[in-house]
């Protein structure tokens, strides 16, 4: 059973190998039984890995997370999908339509800090594995569900991201002005999910410190998706006025958006009237400050197609590094648009140490993003094949009491 501490759960490796890396992690002791499959539950529970948490994955018996299969490409034991939201983990295969299997995965529960689950809501009911069952034997534990458009009228909605993408209006104010509604280029729902499900499960364990119990945290995708469209979404409600689509220019900055030059697109973000003189006295052109039409940001955006236009005849007299250059050095923020390489270049050439090792057999991973003054270790380790710790957990559950107490 959980205590009431950050880390009530025992921490340790079947066989009594502790956790983690060497040094304890801010999460070191944590117990995590991760119920979850695609992406946003294991980007969540991967990050509580990547911070010392012990993570093991249960996963259907011969096919594992639906991930596994989602390729090309594929890396040495994998999909690059599935590893790039599993490092750190144990992977136990349990069929929990099977009784034993399923008291296994009662046990697993039982002894766990955190459960994270994302199947249709009322799913993990059926085998004894609700947050109200658990809560009875494990009253410390958090309990973290995720949906696509939550438990209520919405409960058997599917939720797949693009799906909440279309449906919950991202798409809709994503892409060119009179084209075709698109989706972002990656799951970014997903991933914003997983980002409130890690705040939410770190607040109930702040909150387990002072009560002693747990709680069921839940976040769907939808209600991640409305908070996540903060200017869009507050826009609507304070005029009526639905956002559409103005492909790469901001509904309320100008300019800042991709301008032409010579050679391709300038990414230019003019945020204040200041850094707009500084672009066009070094666009030589500086005459345009003064002009009524542009003398505020609000003028800017009321005339932005003839400030465009200007902008670019400029802007056409050389190459968009030349510009990039010459702008940033007078404090106009701007820059080349780039792919994901050019992308981990960069991070790369400003020290950030985009990338880490986590196996001979597997590619390199991005790291954990979040960098901390007192330097926690920060725990990298090979994503499990399907079933690689089966032995080693079912020992370690059948060891346990039936109570799921881990103190005994």
């Amino acid at each position: 059973m959980s205590s009431g501490g950050f880390g009530g759960g025992d921490g340790t490796q079947p066989g009594g190998e502790a956790g983690g890396s060497a040094g304890a992690g801010p999460l070191d002791g944590l117990l995590v039984a991760d119920f979850s499959r695609v992406l946003a539950g294991p980007l969540a529970t991967t990050m509580l890995a990547d911070l010392g948490a012990r993570v093991i994955k249960v996963e259907r018996p011969g096919a594992g997370d639906d991930t596994r299969h989602w390729g090309p490409p594929w890396t040495g034991t994998s999909s690059a999908y599935f590893e790039c939201a599993n490092r750190s983990k144990e992977s136990v295969e349990l069929d929990l339509r099977d009784p034993a299997d399923a008291e296994l995965a009662r046990r697993l529960a039982g002894r766990a800090d955190v459960l994270v689950e994302n199947f249709k809501p009322g799913t993990l009911e059926r085998y004894g594995l609700g947050y109200a069952d658990l809560a009875v034997t494990n009253p410390g534990l958090v309990y973290c569900a995720i949906s696509g458009f939550g438990s209520g009228a919405g409960a058997q909605l599917p939720g797949y991201d693009f799906l909440v993408q279309a449906l919950g209006g991202l798409m809709s104010i994503t892409g060119d002005a009179g084209g075709e509604p698109t989706k972002v280029g990656v799951a970014l729902v997903d991933v914003l999910t997983s980002k409130d499900a890690v705040i939410g499960i770190l607040a109930a364990l702040r909150a387990r410190e002072a009560s002693g119990h747990g709680q069921r945290v839940e976040v769907n995708l939808l209600s991640s998706l409305l908070g996540a469209l903060a200017n869009q979404t507050g826009s609507y409600l304070a005029t009526g006025r639905v956002p559409q689509r103005m492909g790469n220019r901001h509904p309320s900055i100008a300019p800042y958006e991709t301008l032409r030059c010579r050679d391709g697109l300038l990414a230019v973000c003019c945020g204040n009237d200041r850094q707009f003189r500084s672009l066009v006295t070094e666009l030589g052109v500086a005459e345009l400050a003064g002009d009524p039409r542009f003398a505020t940001n609000a003028d800017r955006v009321a005339h932005r197609v003839e400030l465009v236009k200007l902008l670019e005849q400029a802007l056409g007299r050389d190459s968009v590094a030349g510009w990039a250059d010459r702008l940033m050095q007078v404090g106009v923020p701007a820059g080349p648009v780039g792919d994901v390489a050019s992308g981990l270049r960069l991070a790369e050439s400003l020290g950030l140490a985009p990338l880490v090792e986590v196996g001979e057999e597997h590619p390199p991973q991005v790291r954990h993003p979040i960098s901390y003054s007192a330097n926690p270790p920060i725990r990298y380790a090979p994503p499990p094949r399907l079933g690689e710790h089966n032995s080693s957990v079912r020992q370690w559950l059948m060891e346990c009491d039936v109570s799921g107490d881990t103190r005994s």
